[in-house]
């Protein structure tokens, strides 16, 4: 626990938050009704109070530096853990590290959490602020969805609902003619995003695994012991992790039958085991594409499948990737 690890989430979700309103525009038009001008309101993240203190300092509209109206900004405001979308904490899933096919990762299922957002809008003119709010409403209906990088190292990508909670107005119009004239609209956000832990590296794991074991029995006199039995075992993967295919069924199968007919057998030999779905099955021996097999090996169980489902091949590259919490399956050899 407490290892480092950053995987940027908080930071990924704000900028794509910030995305969304980094592009609107207002139009300003003529006596005529034509365009005069076209407006780009610029964003910027920072908390409310900074830009209405800026407004207070320079309140007159003589001066040159006063700040420039209409703008936008928007402000990360709180966190806050979401029970309603938890799953199982020790439910896990695995993926490959991007750009290293055999690197399998595993990683427990994220936390969710609910970001709260603020989008503040500044306008001094009331149609300003109107075309500025139904360019954004429109689109949550009450939520947009963003998909979010949220994890690069193994190409994590998950839809991210962006809620709307409320709208809050204020009008800042007190004082002389000269005094500037401050309109505020305050939206508020939730994004419902996850969190993801450390992501465990499957390949480094199974270094730890103790993939043999031997055992010497010895006579009941261990005074001078001689070792006349020696037991060995190798652990054996009992699911193909590679998703190796080398065939298809060629008909129908049921839950007790121990015949396979495939499509083509020279992939396969005997006494090696091939996977169907999750069900591990030894094959004894075979004729032409016909295997004759024992199903439901390694605690799993039969099942029926359909003509055209793939046929896994369990081989050694298997046997390498055996992460921890797998069943294994031992093939013991007595010399």
């Amino acid at each position: 626990m407490f290892e480092y690890f950053y995987h940027e989430i908080l930071r990924r979700t704000i900028i794509s938050f910030g995305s969304l309103f980094n592009g609107i525009e207002i139009k300003h038009l003529d006596s005529s009704g034509d365009v005069d001008e076209v407006i780009k309101v610029p964003l910027a993240y920072g908390p409310t109070q900074k830009f209405l203190a800026r407004l207070e300092q320079s309140p007159d509209l003589n001066k040159p530096t006063s700040i420039t109206l209409p703008r936008m900004s928007f402000e990360f405001t709180g966190l806050q853990y979401d029970g309603t979308r938890k799953v199982t904490t020790t439910q896990t899933f695995k993926s490959q590290s991007v750009g290293i096919a055999t690197a399998i990762r595993k990683t427990y299922m994220p936390v969710p959490y609910n970001m709260s957002f603020e989008l503040s809008i500044f306008t001094k003119l009331n149609d300003d602020m109107l075309q500025i709010v139904e360019q954004i409403l429109p689109y949550f209906q009450p939520a947009y969805t963003l998909s979010v990088n949220l994890v690069d190292t193994i190409g994590e990508k998950r839809d991210i609902p962006i809620v709307i909670e409320n709208v809050t107005m204020q009008d800042d119009y007190e004082g002389n003619y000269s005094t500037r004239r401050s309109l505020l609209y305050t939206i508020r956000f939730t994004a419902k995003t996850y969190l993801f832990g450390p992501v465990g590296d499957t390949t480094k794991a199974s270094r730890d695994i103790i993939k043999k074991v031997r055992v010497g029995y010895v006579q009941d006199d261990t005074s001078t012991p001689t070792r006349d039995l020696t037991y060995t075992v190798i652990p054996r993967a009992t699911k193909s992790y590679t998703d190796n295919v080398v065939t298809n069924l060629a008909q129908d199968v049921g839950t007790t039958s121990n015949i396979l007919q495939v499509n083509d057998s020279s992939g396969i030999s005997e006494n090696t085991y091939i996977a169907i779905n999750n069900e591990s099955i030894y094959v004894d021996r075979k004729e032409g594409n016909t295997l004759f097999t024992k199903r439901g090996q390694d605690n799993s169980i039969p099942g029926s499948y359909v003509r055209g489902t793939a046929v896994n091949l369990i081989t050694d590259a298997d046997d390498a990737l055996i992460e921890v919490g797998d069943d294994f399956g031992f093939d013991g050899s007595v010399s």
